[in-house]
């Protein structure tokens, strides 16, 4: 039988006195010899030493002695127990966790190591010893392992428990399953770079980290630092990637050059490089290459403190760096299949609209399904050998490369038509006639094509229409002193081009005030929802829209259906302008100056125009929030224009980048470092984006009080 503590003779001497634990196993102010386990220096020499490491440990440790398992821990241990120290001290193991005794790896285990000499190990261990604090404790993770005790004799005296929390080990390896699981959904180099950031930060409780990549132009990189501060639309602002020549010697460049990770412990790694003080502070860094067969790239990890590497923070970074650099390597190659299919697009699409004293033009064309394939809707407006002006928009089925030559042909030659004959009906005949060749020449019998073409004849207020199968155009009839009103114009629609279409034209009214809508099914088609309900919804938004400005009506109408559509949404928007506006231009160069220049040109024109003062403060601060993100996150020149008509402003900034788009869903993304689009939508009436052959334009419109 297993003996007890106290019945071993061991002779009490005063080195025996002198080496006595001193442990937080004792209860404070009770006598040694007065706890059950009796006066440590009667212990046997084997159970002392051991009682001796125990209290000398850092690590959770606790000796459970004799057939009542009476516990002996060390400071650490009662830490772990929580409100059961100290009542936990000299008292039946039993007793002391009565409520989880009986779980698995508890009781149990103590048990076969008194009993039969058994030692468990248990690697991943909840343990529920502080019932009282469940938010503290009820998740930590720990390995546990217990072992038989003997004297000096040979005889199980005990059970030594050893715990060592892994909660960090656990915590690591699922912010990394969490990292993959948004690597997954990123599809560009930017989100890669907001995902691996905020990971590294995080998972490896850094001072300093950076992710970068060659992107064939050269190197750039983008850095997050501790305690920055970043709300939500900073999250979601494009990073601010910095550019570093090919020859750099920085700690990331070298080690994705060569392949091979890098590691300094103590030192000044980023002396050479450094751009701010976080830059200096840094003392210990790793870098490691993202290490992928069509990318280079790499990361760095930094601490302000001296630290050694151990393997498993090694290990760590390097299963990191797979995950990133595949999706680092996925986005690039998204970018170049959406830039390509973009580029695409929109060069088929017109680059400029006709600039007209008395009718003002807007645009504005989004790629249905994922933007990631050329479409096949269109639109086009030109000036006519008469002085008249040429409107159209149409859709040619299909979302891949041969839709979008398709579209460019029909588009070519719709105004090849319209320059010789501008007649509607004269036109869509002819289109009707170059389809149906197209389908005999490829043998398909799946080339459908809608359009609808007008005629403007601003001096004759008067609008000439005709449709190859279209939605019927959209017209908001401006009543001074009134309500405007959105009405649909009765045209008859006809067949699809190719299917020997016989259109007819109609001829309305198209007064000063008045502004002309064409638009593509994808604005108003949606699942499980009738089209007569989406044709409501955006009779119902364009009448009540803020004013006639063909621009503010293209934004409003793509946002007027509720719910994601599939397809490609193309809208064309004319205003017969009640008189004619005023209009001016700046190039706003890539210096850091520029928002200042805008500021102070802006104001000069304005005040000039007699514009009232509020709106040129609006507008001033507004065009300053505009054009300081363009610069910064399109990295390119922007132009600046103002067009003044009596009832409105309207500012846009348009750069060159190749950044893509800004959406409605992300309204306060836009901004200098976070402000974002909540600034422009408090101060304007109604604001936009435009997406160009090269980067995009961003807009808003602020109405002119009357009088």
């Amino acid at each position: 039988m297993p003996g007890t503590v106290g019945r071993v003779p061991t002779p009490a001497t005063p080195a025996a006195e002198a080496s006595a634990p001193d442990a937080a196993g004792v209860v404070p102010g009770r006598s040694r010899a007065a706890t059950t386990l009796g006066p440590p220096q009667h212990w046997d020499p084997a159970v002392r030493g051991a009682a001796e490491l125990i209290l000398a440990s850092p690590v959770p440790m606790a000796l459970a002695l004799g057939d009542d398992l009476l516990l002996f821990y060390n400071d650490a241990y009662a830490t772990l127990i929580g409100d059961r120290h100290p009542g936990a001290a000299g008292r039946p193991a039993g007793e002391v966790f009565a409520d989880v005794w009986g779980e698995p790896g508890i009781g149990d285990a103590f048990e076969r190591a008194y009993r039969q000499g058994e030692s468990s190990l248990e690697r991943e261990a909840v343990l529920p010893y502080d019932r009282q604090q469940p938010d503290a404790r009820g998740q930590a993770v720990f390995t546990r392992g217990h072992s038989p005790v003997r004297d000096s004799a040979g005889r199980i005296v005990g059970v030594l428990t050893v715990t060592a929390e892994t909660s960090q080990a656990t915590e690591q390896l699922q912010s990394l399953s969490d990292v993959a699981a948004a690597l997954a959904g990123t599809l560009t180099l930017d989100d890669v770079a907001r995902v691996a950031l905020r990971y590294l930060l995080t998972a490896f409780d850094t001072d300093r980290v950076t992710f970068g990549v060659d992107d064939g132009a050269g190197w750039r990189t983008v850095r997050r630092v501790r305690g920055e501060l970043l709300d939500e639309a900073d999250e979601r602002l494009p990073p601010l990637w910095r550019r570093s020549p090919a020859d750099s010697t920085g700690p990331l460049i070298v080690a994705a050059r060569s392949g091979v990770a890098q590691f300094v412990s103590d030192g000044q790694p980023l002396r050479d490089i450094a751009v701010d003080r976080h830059d200096q502070k840094v003392r210990a860094l790793a870098a490691q290459p993202l290490r992928t067969s069509a990318l280079r790239g790499g990361l760095t990890v930094g601490y302000h403190a001296a630290r050694a590497w151990s393997a498993a923070e090694r290990a760590l970074l390097a299963a990191s760096a797979e995950l990133i650099g595949q999706a680092a390597e996925r986005a690039r190659r998204f970018e170049t299949q959406h830039g390509t299919a973009q580029l695409l697009q929109r060069s088929m699409l017109p680059e400029h609209l006709p600039a007209l004293p008395r009718l003002r033009i807007a645009a504005r064309y989004d790629a249905g399904v994922d933007g990631n394939a050329a479409g096949g809707d269109f639109y086009d407006a030109f000036l006519l050998p008469s002085g008249e002006l040429g409107v159209v928009l149409g859709d040619v089925a299909g979302h891949d490369v041969q839709a979008a030559a398709r579209m460019g042909q029909v588009r070519a030659a719709l105004r090849a038509l319209a320059l010789t004959d501008p007649r509607p009906d004269a036109v869509l005949a002819g289109l009707d006639r170059l389809v149906s060749s197209l389908g005999a020449e490829t043998g398909s019998q799946e080339l459908f094509v809608t359009v609808v073409f007008g005629v403007v004849d601003a001096q004759r207020e008067r609008l000439t229409l005709a449709s190859a199968g279209h939605p019927a155009p959209l017209v908001r009839r401006g009543a001074p002193g009134g309500e405007p009103v959105a009405e649909y114009l009765d045209v008859p629609p006809g067949a699809p081009l190719g299917l020997g279409c016989a259109p007819r034209t109609t001829t309305v009214r198209f007064a000063p005030g008045d502004t002309l809508l064409l638009f593509s099914d994808g604005v108003v088609e949606r699942r499980r929802q009738s089209l007569v309900a989406g044709l409501d919804s955006l009779a119902a938004a364009v009448a009540g829209a803020a004013s006639g400005d063909p621009r503010a009506l293209c934004a409003v109408a793509t946002a007027a259906v509720a719910g994601a559509t599939e397809d490609d949404v193309a809208v064309l928007a004319v205003e017969h302008a009640l008189i004619p506006s005023r209009s001016a231009g700046m190039e706003v160069p890539a210096e850091p100056t520029a928002p200042s220049r805008v500021r102070h040109w802006m104001t000069a024109q304005l005040t000039d125009w007699q514009v009232p003062e509020a709106v040129v403060g609006a507008a001033v601060l507004c065009t300053s929030e505009l054009t300081t993100n363009a610069l910064l996150h399109a990295g390119t020149a922007a132009r600046v224009e103002i067009d003044l008509s009596p009832e409105r402003l309207l500012v846009s900034v348009a750069d060159s980048g190749t950044r893509g788009t800004v959406t409605r869903a992300h309204t306060d993304t836009l901004s200098s470092r976070g402000r974002g689009l909540g600034l422009i939508e408090q101060l304007s009436d109604a604001w936009g984006t435009d997406p160009t052959v090269r980067g995009s334009t961003v807009w808003f419109e602020i109405l002119i009080p009357a009088g």
